[in-house]
């Protein structure tokens, strides 16, 4: 078979290395000062607007969004160099991931030039924070079966239905949201689906809590009721909002976040090992070398996207396999624990949040069992 799985994997240049060791330098003052608490899936889960501020002062958002927009102008390999140190250390990211993962990339190959002057400098700066209007009730990872609907009106259009696991609405801004803007074909459902740029705050739409079983708030739904979007807030063309999704998550199934969301726990169990407060276990060296083979695979992903190239089917691959290996830390991690050694209340506290947030590794970004069919469509099978 000549398809690869994963593009060719690629050396770090001594100048991302220099870039990763600034960072690592700033995150250990910061944990040192008090300023965050290291922590589980800090990206869904970990909020703090003033140290995405920092970053965004530090130029260290908006990495790939071109200086005449606000950003940084530079590479996927830097901004990837970034988002790996900030969750390795745990750092509470959750503000600005989405807007600075996704929305911007998406925003500068679909956006107009008022879109792109209206949002990317403030995405650059850590003061827009947006969140994805995907997901609906029923729908799961079928997203073809959304049944938000837009209607044409004079001046724009207005959008009635409901989003639902939408992480950080209650915190967030805007949000794009996929709509059918045409009846539905059911030989063709693919088609007559759009997108919408959507202010949180607008008439019409209403945010509800969705409480986890732990007592936690990271998910909402979203219900837009008439909301009006105006014509200058439509993404992209109308009609096109599957083929602009499906290279978004690219972006959202790819990066070191499908891979390193308990790697603050691994650590912790491995400091745990070494200070003789857990038993020393040879399992520690098989999830070291799959995270740091992981790691190889998303950089190579990161390398793709810089390139232009492709990356749907290797996305996918990553996303699997990372996120079965977020949950099987969490697992092994919890088997060392059952023998009856005493936890400290830092191994403890991860643990505990890792386990809570384990069923939803797999869920979110399209659940495995869909992306397993993705992958077998990229490689020619089905």
């Amino acid at each position: 078979m000549s398809a690869r799985l994963v593009p060719p994997g690629a050396r770090e240049l001594p100048a991302l290395t220099e870039l990763r060791l600034e960072v690592r330098a700033f995150l250990a003052e910061q944990v040192a000062a008090g300023a965050f608490v290291p922590h589980v899936d800090t990206w869904l889960t970990r909020w703090d607007r003033d140290f995405t501020r920092e970053l965004g002062r530090r130029g260290w958002l908006g990495m790939v969004i071109p200086t005449e927009y606000g950003g940084q102008g530079r590479t996927y390999l830097e901004r990837f160099v970034i988002t790996e140190e900030l969750l390795v250390v745990g750092a509470p990211v959750a503000a600005h991931w989405i807007a600075e993962r996704q929305i911007g990339p998406s925003l500068l190959r679909y956006g107009t030039e008022e879109q792109k002057q209206a949002f990317l400098p403030g995405i650059s700066r850590g003061d827009i924070v947006f969140g994805i209007g995907m997901s609906e009730p029923d729908s799961g990872s079928d997203l073809a079966s959304v049944r938000t609907r837009a209607e044409r009106v004079e001046g724009g259009w207005r959008l009635t239905g409901t989003k639902v696991w939408t992480s950080g609405a209650h915190e967030a801004d805007a949000f794009f949201a996929l709509a059918r803007s045409a009846p539905l074909d059911p030989d063709h459902r693919h088609a007559g689906l759009s997108q919408f740029i959507v202010d949180l705050h607008a008439p019409g739409v209403t945010i509800r809590p969705i409480i986890s079983m732990g007592g936690d708030h990271h998910f909402n739904e979203v219900h837009l009721d008439g909301v009006l979007i105006p014509d200058d807030r439509v993404l992209g063309e109308v009609g096109q909002g599957w083929r602009q999704v499906t290279s978004e998550l690219a972006y959202e199934r790819s990066g070191p976040e499908r891979v390193l969301s308990t790697f603050q726990l691994l650590a912790a169990a491995a400091q745990a090992m070494d200070d003789g407060r857990l038993p020393s276990d040879p399992g520690l060296g098989r999830h070291v070398a799959r995270v740091a083979a992981l790691h190889h695979m998303s950089f190579a992903v990161s390398t793709a996207l810089e390139a232009h190239a492709d990356a749907d089917t290797a996305a996918a691959v990553v996303k699997v396999l990372g996120t079965t290996e977020e949950g099987d830390i969490a697992d092994y991690v919890d088997t060392l624990t059952a023998s009856g050694w005493a936890l400290d209340d830092e191994l403890d506290t991860l643990l505990h949040a890792a386990i809570l947030q384990r069923p939803g590794f797999t869920l979110r970004g399209g659940t495995n069992e869909i992306l397993r069919g993705v992958i077998a469509r990229g490689l020619g099978m089905r």
